[in-house]
This record gives structure tokens, sequence and C-alpha cells, in this order.
């Protein structure tokens, strides 16, 4: 069974989106995941936990919720986290 975490994405910072972008997958085939989709949000059809809409959004998947937190708490990817902080707000959450 797969593990996936999904990001919903307020850009700050296109520049530093693209950066972030760039290099954020890597970190996570490391870890055993893979990006499965990612896009713009084209429409909000119903929001009641206010912030305003998400810009964009990513669905990764990893075999196991272990690989998903290995990856989450690496230092791979915390060294993206000043660059992630300039290029956008992020809720990112896993689904069961």
């Amino acid at each position: 069974m797969s593990y996936r975490i999904i990001g919903l994405i307020k850009l700050c910072d296109p520049t530093a989106f693209e950066i972030y972008r760039s290099q954020v997958g890597a970190t996570i085939a490391q870890y055993g995941g893979s990006v499965r989709q990612r896009g713009s949000v084209d429409a909000v059809l119903w929001n009641e936990l206010g912030g305003g809409a998400p810009d964009a959004f990513v669905d990764i998947e990893f075999a196991s919720r272990e690989d998903a937190q290995r990856w989450a708490n690496s230092k791979e990817y915390q060294a993206l986290l000043p660059v992630r902080s300039e290029a956008m707000q992020l809720l990112l959450f896993a689904v069961a």
C-alpha cells in the first residue's frame, strides 16, 4: 500500500519556486518517492479554511509512511527549506 503526501501551495516568489521545484524531485526520489502529479489550481469549489485559495498543488507517493518521514526529515530536504520559505507558503499533509 502506498503512502501519499499532498501539498497545497501559495506562491510568494516565482524565481525561488523554480529553484525549489528543480531540486526537490531528486530528494523525493532518493527516499523512494515519486511525484504523481503537480499543477496549477484551476478552481476552488469550496474553502472554509481561510487563507485564500492555493495557486498550485503537488501529489507525492512513497511506498510507506516511514519512507515519507525519512524524506521529510532528511538533510537533503531540510537543506531546501530556506528557498522553500522564500518560494511559497505550503500546507503539506498525508492522506491515509
